[in-house]
């Protein structure tokens, strides 16, 4: 039985779901649609195939704590983390992890899938996948397409192309076509012969290494550059930050698939979704008699046709129809189901005006557990914080503002100048401004605590860190 190698690109930022996707925390860390994340999903999805090895997989650098950490919830040990320092489209992702690939295995077969997708037939994904490896073994750099069972304005489409006499169940590429208008959109359906652009692969590694070379030879010739001069980081692989800012931000079907000779088609009817903004998850979710989508802590009356999602309190609804209502900590948005496409435009001002809401939650997430803002006012401010067991924050100090620490339950070890002591519930500590210090966990269970700021800035860019085992900068 042939190998395939996954390999799952979590690089995006899912902006059209927020406010719970955020810069800090994507939509594919998030459990949207069940009670794991979207990234879980699409690893776990893959371990009935006995041919699939462990995943390959390609991230944003400020995500790989939180990426490593939902691996372990699921067993799964990565082959590679490989870590982007910024992003660069599809291609480049792609390559770097196909040149890994061919290190091992020359002829090593790779299953490119985003980490945001939802797939609801997972019996059908399986058979496509197979048709589509036996394809890639006779050398075509197959791509999956979505029977089409709507006219859908916000996808690519695929036209095929006559079947291949080599690779049952696959076509050849008659035309990648752009998102059209509704009408056009609505004579691809029509026609039978067009399917939505899934942006799922599957080839040979050096297959697609070699046409990339032939089309886009400075993708590849950067992309190689950022991983030769790649750097070991714990588990991580930390690609080149000067190499890889240096290639083209190119998608793969734009540098490869459009231009390529050798590009197929596996037609596929499997549930897919992308999930690209909350009336999609309205869709695909499961509904009350009147239509309605709930999660959380919520109470309808007379309401139709909407998506309710509450995170941290009760939200009521009341003789309204085909809303998008999504509460969190510090924001709720409120919008037409028809029109949450253009919530990017909310995330667009938020940008422009230098909020922050669009990029971290109340609760912030670490390698060594979280944080969450409590309260806050002029010179103070207030967070609760969790070390998970065995876990440490770095040796740091701060120049503009002092702590004080109370411990709620667990024990905690900290570091405050030359002193070390052991604090268990109900006892606190001072770190006067200026001193270096360390919270450590050295329990068996979380350590929850309550940290009170004093000072002129209580900025999170106002620490100065000495040690670090998670090599932040």
């Amino acid at each position: 039985m042939t190998s395939i190698h996954p390999v799952i690109l979590s690089g995006g930022s899912g902006t059209r779901l927020w406010p719970l996707s955020r810069a800090a925390l994507p939509k594919q860390l998030l459990p949207l649609a069940s009670t794991r994340s979207m990234l879980q999903e699409t690893v776990v999805r893959l371990r009935e195939m006995p041919e699939i090895t462990p995943p390959l997989m390609v991230c944003n650098v400020e995500h790989r704590f939180m990426i490593a950490e939902q691996m372990r919830q699921i067993d799964v040990r990565p082959r590679a983390i490989v870590l982007e320092p910024e992003g660069r489209n599809t291609a480049p992702a792609i390559a770097v992890a196909a040149l890994m690939l061919v290190r091992d295995d020359p002829a090593a077969l790779m299953l490119v899938l985003p980490a945001d997708h939802l797939i609801g037939d997972v019996a059908a994904f399986h058979a496509a996948i197979r048709i589509a490896a036996e394809a890639a073994q006779r050398g075509y750099l197959t791509t999956f397409g979505i029977v089409a069972n709507a006219a859908e304005t916000g996808y690519g489409y695929i036209r095929k192309g006559a079947a291949l006499a080599d690779a049952a169940g696959a076509h050849r590429v008659a035309a990648f076509v752009e998102k059209p208008d509704v009408a056009t959109a609505e004579q691809y359906v029509s026609s039978g012969d067009c399917y939505w652009n899934s942006g799922m692969f599957l080839f040979r590694a050096q297959d697609f290494l070699d046409e990339l070379k032939a089309l886009r030879p400075d993708i590849l010739g950067a992309s190689r550059a950022a991983l030769d001069a790649a750097q070991p980081d714990l588990d991580f692989v930390r690609l080149d930050p000067v190499a890889f800012a240096a290639c083209p931000s190119e998608s793969v079907d734009y540098a490869v698939m459009e231009h390529t000779g050798r590009a197929a088609v596996v037609p596929a009817n499997m549930a897919w979704n992308d999930i690209g903004a909350w009336s999609a998850l309205w869709a695909v979710a499961e509904k009350d008699t009147q239509g309605n989508a709930v999660r959380g802590d919520v109470m309808l009356e007379n309401a139709r046709g909407s998506l309710v999602r509450a995170e941290s309190r009760m939200v009521a609804l009341l003789g309204v129809s085909d809303l998008v209502v999504v509460e969190t900590a510090d924001v709720v948005l409120v919008a037409a189901r028809g029109q949450v496409q253009d919530v990017k435009k909310l995330v667009d001002r938020m940008k422009a005006e230098k909020r922050c809401e669009h990029l971290v939650h109340k609760q912030v997430f670490r390698p060594w557990g979280w944080y969450e803002g409590i309260d806050e006012g002029e010179r103070f401010q207030v967070k609760r914080i969790m070390v998970k067991p065995g876990e440490k924050l770095s040796l740091q100090m701060h120049h503009h503002r002092a702590e004080h620490w109370i411990v709620v339950s667990g024990t905690a070890r900290v570091t405050r100048g030359d002193a070390v002591e052991l604090l268990s519930e109900n006892q606190s500590t001072y770190i006067p401004l200026g001193t270096s210090h360390r919270l450590e966990n050295p329990g068996k269970i979380d350590l929850h605590m309550i940290e009170v700021q004093s000072g002129t800035y209580l900025g999170e860019d106002d620490i100065v860190r000495f040690e670090d085992v998670y090599r932040r900068d």
